[in-house]
């Protein structure tokens, strides 16, 4: 039987992946990468231009850490959803998030296409286990709501109920620059998890960056399966090339990459005027978008042993976590 992991990491970038593997090797301990769509797609992402099967392969070969595509489906990514989908499966993904609620946002909808894509995978590789639901940025929904995705996703497709490993929590998470805003509703969590003891599923809040250990240890003590974190590790990195970059040259270079990829836009407040003062802002939430670009790479040659400092960095707040959900 498969014991899933507890903790989920985005794989931000290849010194993610490397330090994670490295870490459960030396550790002993079970962490899940959750790739999107844009990180990893079927036709490359921003992530080391790795493709799916490149990824997989190269993950699979160095480890049996479990890959999750972290948001599969509709307005997800660059190509068409079955078309992902279908590469996630026959690479060997072991769990697939269905999420098609930035179209579907009534439940009934959202569960006739969660239903109709567990079949498409299931045909292609029926190994592959699923996670429903979906995280308060996208569509936040109440317990009601919840219940009535999970009744009607059992009624209708018994069999492949069977398979969801894991149901989208909502408890008050949410990511504005490099903080958690969300406020913690600790009723909603139990009901939420709660909910999903009853139809015998396991919960996982997203969204989990940027917390407290104590405020993730409060989600487990409540009896939380699994969290998501991500963009947290992106800046983990960012800041240790801002820290390491000597020049304002070299800053200039890097802030320059970070604002014409616009993907600043997506962390910061929708009001947000750019001053000498704020460059650093979107640098930080943006720099992970930019590694693979031929510029970056020529500037972080620039930088010594940086990639050990960025992995020990890394390393030191995977312990963190894995201690707080002990």
């Amino acid at each position: 039987m498969i014991e899933y992991p507890k903790l989920f990491i985005g794989p931000m970038t290849k010194n993610v992946v490397d330090t994670i593997i490295k870490f459960c090797e030396n550790e002993g301990e079970n962490i899940g990468l959750i790739p999107s769509r844009r990180q990893i797609e079927c036709y490359g992402g921003y992530v080391n231009n790795w493709t799916t099967e490149n990824f997989a392969a190269y993950v699979k070969e160095k480890s049996s850490l479990i890959i999750q595509r972290d948001h599969g489906g509709i307005a997800q990514g660059n190509c068409a959803a079955r078309t992902s989908f279908t590469y996630d499966a026959c690479s060997g993904f072991d769990l697939i998030h269905i999420d098609p609620w930035k179209i579907f946002t009534d439940v009934e909808s959202a569960a006739a296409e969660t239903a109709a894509n567990m079949r498409f995978i299931n045909n292609i590789n029926s190994d592959c286990k699923f996670e429903v639901g979906t995280e308060e940025a996208i569509r936040k929904y109440e317990v009601e709501e919840l219940e009535q995705l999970l009744s009607i996703l059992k009624k209708t497709e018994p069999a492949l109920f069977d398979k969801i490993v894991f149901v989208v929590i909502q408890s008050g998470t949410g990511i504005q620059g490099t903080q958690n805003i969300g406020t913690f509703d600790k009723q909603r969590c139990i009901d939420m998890i709660a909910l999903c003891e009853k139809y015998g599923v396991s919960s996982k809040e997203h969204n989990g960056d940027y917390l407290t250990v104590k405020e993730i240890s409060k989600r487990f003590d409540l009896g939380l399966s699994a969290i998501n974190i991500a963009p947290e590790f992106g800046v983990l990195e960012t800041e240790c090339i801002l820290e390491a970059i000597e020049t304002e040259e070299q800053f200039d270079m890097f802030f320059d990459l970070c604002h014409k990829s616009n993907r600043w836009q997506k962390w910061l407040p929708e009001d947000f005027e750019l001053t000498n003062e704020n460059k650093r802002d979107i640098v930080m939430v943006s720099g992970h978008y930019v590694y693979s670009s031929d510029q970056f790479v020529e500037l972080k040659q620039q930088l010594k042993d940086i990639d050990n400092k960025i992995q020990n960095t890394i390393y030191k707040r995977l312990k963190e976590l894995t201690c707080a959900i002990k």
